[in-house]
């Protein structure tokens, strides 16, 4: 299984595609270098295989590298933030309680 992350800035999300097909996407409304995350969707055909956890790490990580902040709003993102510590940073010290970090 081989999967990549992208970002589809026409469409304002990441996606993850699983042997060429997509298997989900996190939307994203970017301000200046502040990412809000509203909504993840992995389709059903790839749940339970770890592809969402995939997908916000790579999300995450794409966001560092780019030195922007996430406001995580989408329930699962903070799930995977607090698996993943060296994201927590990514989300501004004043609105981490308010995403539970």
């Amino acid at each position: 299984m081989t999967t990549e992350i992208h970002d589809n800035a026409l469409d304002s999300r990441f996606e993850i595609t699983v042997d060429g097909d997509l298997a989900g996407y996190v939307d994203y409304r970017k301000h200046g270098d502040e990412y809000a995350l509203p909504h993840t969707r992995v389709y059903p055909q790839f749940e339970g295989r770890g592809i969402g956890g995939q997908l916000i790490s790579g999300a995450l990580s794409e966001i560092a590298a780019r030195g922007g902040t996430v406001l995580p709003y989408c329930p699962f993102v903070p799930k995977v933030i607090r698996d993943n510590p060296e994201f927590v940073e990514l989300v501004p010290a004043d609105q981490r309680s308010t995403f539970g970090l």
